[in-house]
């Protein structure tokens, strides 16, 4: 199945017909799984209600990447930030919590890292970048007004050996994201690399795959770039 972002002449009856079979053809099996983030979104929820975030801010949503950017308030001072990253989630994730945890925010930009779970996962380069068109176009025709950053996949320590994988999946969104107006590629891959042309361990923790503060400045300085 091909997609392709819509314009805004589409009439709404079409647009919700193409967004539809989005959302059934994508990946389905690993909607099902989204169930096991349920409790994380409830407490997103019930947050929200005692605490209810200003409309337009900057939504940072994905994995844990974004779930443990700790500093996202500081490396992003003059913003309105919104941090609803999920433990180890994929793209299907955000896709199918999307009425949830990105929509009644209104955000004037949305900041999306996902992919590496997905290709830790088995995903293919070609299903991530399949399933990536489906959140933009859902930004696109939910939040018309609305832009998208999304943080190229990372190159870390503990999954170099998928990296022909990221990078080509990496090459896809960021093609596509210049072909449309409402996305932005933030490239921090190649900065995260060393002379060598390998993952920089200094900016990663014990585990190898997570951020440290020395990789998050990286990412901050990157994403601001796009803001």
């Amino acid at each position: 199945m091909i997609l392709r972002y819509e314009s805004p002449v589409c009439s709404i009856s079409f647009r919700a017909l193409i967004l539809f079979l989005f959302l059934t053809c994508a990946d389905t099996g690993k909607a099902q799984n989204s169930k096991r983030w349920e409790k994380a979104i409830v407490a997103f929820e019930s947050q929200d209600r005692k605490s209810p975030p200003s409309v337009g801010g900057v939504l940072f949503i994905g994995s844990s990447s974004i779930r443990k950017w700790d500093s996202l308030s500081e490396d992003f001072p003059n913003k309105n930030v919104i941090n609803r990253g999920f433990g180890g989630s994929k793209i299907p994730d955000s896709i199918h919590f999307f009425e949830r945890i990105v929509q009644p925010y209104k955000p004037s930009v949305i900041v999306l890292y996902a992919g590496d779970n997905d290709i830790g996962g088995g995903h293919t380069a070609q299903q991530v970048f399949d399933n990536f068109k489906v959140f933009s176009n859902l930004v696109a025709t939910r939040l018309p007004d609305a832009k998208l950053v999304f943080i190229a996949i990372k190159p870390s320590v503990k999954r170099w050996r998928l990296a022909p994988e990221m990078l080509e999946a990496n090459s896809e969104i960021e093609k596509h994201s210049k072909r449309q107006p409402h996305i932005s590629y933030a490239n921090i891959w190649n900065p995260m690399l060393s002379d060598e042309g390998k993952p920089r361990p200094e900016l990663f923790i014990a585990d190898g795959l997570h951020l440290n503060a020395e990789g998050y400045k990286i990412w901050a300085r990157v994403v601001n770039e796009k803001l």
